[in-house]
């Protein structure tokens, strides 16, 4: 199957985009100050869930990102 430029580009950028979107979640989760996500110190079924919506997103922007790379790269060869 071959992509096409901008098919292939769209998915490089929503790979890097779900990383940089996710990143800044996880980051704003750890620092939560208003509860939800720890609890004395503990961490909360919130934070747990939510850990787990962030880990998948960075393994599904990871696998859409990298096939956006083999296709641009695979234009690159062929142009």
């Amino acid at each position: 199957m071959k992509l096409s430029r901008p098919v292939s580009w769209f998915l490089l950028a929503f790979g890097v985009w779900s990383w940089i979107i996710w990143i800044t979640f996880v980051k704003n989760l750890v620092k939560d100050g208003s509860g939800l996500a720890f609890e004395d110190g503990d961490p909360t079924a919130y934070f747990w869930v939510h850990l787990l919506l962030a880990i998948v997103s960075f393994v599904l922007g990871t696998v859409v990102g990298i096939i956006g790379l083999r296709g641009v790269r695979a234009l690159r060869r062929t142009s």
